[in-house]
């Protein structure tokens, strides 16, 4: 079939096979052209087939020569209908992997069920024996909690009070004003639970008890800070309640580990565009300025880079692994930069319609959303029929 974008408002109902194909061999050839780098070797990562989870597997794969295992719930394809973009991406890395003499098997179900953590257990047995790196980059909006059976769902939204400010809709380029309402108490707490630590608790005490985290494990989950302008919404709202969650929760882990002399970590990283971000209002327009000083600058980092960077320069430096005062890595260093947030403040204050394709690099947020779906890429042909019923190698039918 002739598979082209199709956008229904953040979202994208299509994706092309061998356009997510290009997407992975290009943050592939990445990760080799920047050398080896001393790292795990049997890797676990949660969360595999999209943004900083998939950047984790090809970096450990491709970086450090690790067997990988990933778990993901996605869309497979049918006759007719594409698979989302992340079935074609963990496809892709598994014939790449696999042509590579390296070891990659992936699980598609609910991360957060107790099922899905019984067979990545038995994964591990059978196969690896143990892991000494486990990634958690998963990112849903809901989460049917193992115990309760009840299905909670995040929101986004500020606490406290209604809040206003930009936004753009960057399939149009119109900036406007957006309001939220404040969250009630069941919306924070809701959020807390689907996006906070409780499951990435839940998972490090299923491995341990099961015995098949190495000793020395280390364990690193991923979160964002941003800026003053987005902090309303964003940090100081229901998500960041999430995060400060998910913060604290690397405490806890590293004290459980304590027997195998292992670590949790959260890693805090850039603001990219991602599907999850591109449904935040502000931060589109947010990132859309950065971008244009980010490049500017000379510091520009998508997935793979900022991923790779947080492996080698502070993960695997044979050293202590740097971290703040609230015991996280920090890996937005650049985009915090005294100087870039200034600059965006700046520009923030005279974005319009009629001026963001000028000050902002709107046409490079709009590229990066359609390679989230395997469009846009130079080395495809989008005019091509293509089969858009590819499989995973390990995961049987």
């Amino acid at each position: 079939m002739i598979i082209e974008p199709r956008m229904r408002g953040f979202i994208c109902l299509t994706a092309h096979p061998e356009g997510c194909a290009q997407n992975v061999k290009n943050q592939i050839e990445y990760v080799k052209s920047k050398g080896h780098i001393e790292g795990a070797k049997k890797v676990l990562v949660i969360g595999a087939s999209t943004g900083f989870g998939l950047a984790s597997r090809i970096t450990s794969a491709f970086g450090s020569g690790a067997s990988t295992i990933g778990v993901f719930f996605e869309k497979e394809p049918a006759a007719g209908k594409t698979a989302t973009p992340g079935w074609y991406n963990s496809a892709a890395f598994e014939t790449e992997a696999h042509k590579a003499g390296l070891y990659a098997k992936s699980i598609n179900g609910d991360a957060f069920s107790n099922e899905v953590k019984q067979q990545v257990i038995d994964m591990i047995k059978a196969d690896l024996g143990q892991v000494d790196m486990v990634i958690y980059s998963l990112a849903s909006p809901v989460r049917m909690h193992p115990v309760t059976g009840v299905l909670h769902r995040s929101v986004l939204k500020p606490i406290g009070q209604t809040f206003t400010n930009k936004t753009v809709d960057f399939h149009t380029g119109i900036v406007s004003q957006v309001s939220i309402e404040p969250a009630s108490q069941e919306d924070i707490d809701n959020t807390v639970v689907v996006m906070g630590g409780e499951d990435w608790s839940m998972w490090m005490d299923a491995l341990n008890n099961a015995g098949v985290l190495a000793n020395g494990v280390t364990t690193i989950a991923y979160s964002y800070i941003g800026p003053e302008v987005t902090e309303a919404v964003y940090r100081k709202g229901t998500i960041g309640r999430a995060k400060d969650d998910l913060e604290a929760t690397a405490f806890k882990i590293t004290d459980d580990l304590k027997s195998l002399n292992g670590k949790a970590y959260v890693s805090v990283n850039k603001a990219l565009v991602t599907q999850a971000s591109s449904a935040i209002p502000v931060i589109p327009l947010y990132i859309s300025l950065l971008y244009k000083i980010m490049k500017a600058e000379g510091v520009h980092e998508g997935c793979i880079e900022q991923i790779q960077r947080l492996f080698e320069q502070r993960l695997y430096t044979g050293g202590a692994v740097p971290i703040d005062d609230k015991g996280r890595i920090r890996i937005d260093d650049w985009e915090m930069r005294e100087d870039i947030q200034d600059r965006v403040k700046e520009l923030w204050a005279k974005a319009t319609s009629e001026n963001l394709t000028e000050i902002g690099d709107l046409a490079g947020y709009k590229q990066d959303f359609l390679n989230l779906f395997g469009f846009g890429f130079d080395k495809v042909d989008y005019k091509a029929d293509t089969n858009e019923l590819i499989g995973i190698d390990s995961i049987k039918k």
